[in-house]
């Protein structure tokens, strides 16, 4: 089963991302990542289980792609390789070209953190640090401080928070705590942004907001965002849904609103 970015050979017509972005089968183009036969078995005592089933996928930058599908179809497990938290037990995954399976893993650890951002329904904010510390704290933790501090404010600033910068989390609403963590999520300037629920906490004009501010940065950043959601008022706003059911892709094209706002 497929999902991919552009009309690549083999690909269907209503795989074709918004601005046919590039990347063919052969040598994954511009893709940032790049899924293959992908399968994904687990052991649950004497029996293995199939939490995917073989599916293709791409993600171009600037990629807004929203996956959907009841409990248990494998949506987190497809959100661990995308993610690099885990590795196919068929097929491939690749970033930027290169097979994650070969990596071992400090460079998986240290590849994830230099392309990919995450960002979850509950902003696993620290309280004891403000926003900008908040911001700041992935790169401290991997010893990068060189312009961090400048990073965090530019990131605060362009997510709206530039008066919010000395505040801790408890003073702040739901929307300006998202904010933070997409700021966070950005810190490194990674090529993915990985987004779990990103508005299953907030009321519907503050989701509005968050959605409203993916678009810029996917403009601003050239970000690719994939976000995992039961809401679908976000699924509709995505430039491609991916709907898996029983660890297979039963559907994926653009949405009908002309391929998600922002076109």
């Amino acid at each position: 089963m497929t999902w991919e970015t552009s009309d690549s050979e083999g690909a269907k017509p209503t795989e074709t991302a918004r601005g046919d972005r590039p990347g063919d089968a052969a040598g994954g183009g511009d893709l940032i990542l790049r899924g293959e036969d992908v399968t994904k078995e687990y052991q649950t005592g004497t029996q293995t289980v199939r939490a995917l089933k073989g599916i293709d996928f791409g993600i171009a930058p600037s990629d807004f792609v929203a996956i959907v599908g009841p409990s248990g179809s494998g949506k987190s497990t497809l959100l661990n390789l995308l993610g690099l938290l885990d590795v196919p037990t068929d097929g491939a995954v690749s970033l930027r070209g290169q097979d994650v399976s070969t990596f071992s893993d400090a460079d998986r650890t240290r590849k994830r953190k230099r392309a990919i951002g995450f960002v979850f329904q509950s902003f696993y904010l620290i309280p004891t640090l403000t926003a900008l510390e908040n911001v700041e704290m992935p790169r401290m933790l991997d010893k990068t401080p060189v312009k961090t501090r400048e990073r965090a404010k530019t990131l605060l600033r362009r997510v709206g928070l530039g008066d919010r910068l000395d505040h801790y989390p408890d003073e702040l609403s739901g929307g300006q705590k998202q904010r933070v963590a997409i700021a966070r999520s950005l810190i490194n300037d990674p090529a993915l942004l990985l987004a779990d629920e990103p508005t299953g906490n907030l009321d519907r004009d503050t989701g509005d907001e968050i959605l409203a501010l993916f678009d810029e940065l996917r403009a601003e950043e050239d970000v690719a965002i994939v976000t995992v959601t039961h809401d679908a008022y976000v699924a509709e706003e995505a430039d491609r849904v991916v709907n898996l059911v029983d660890g297979v892709i039963e559907d994926a094209g653009e949405t009908a609103a002309d391929g998600g706002h922002g076109a």
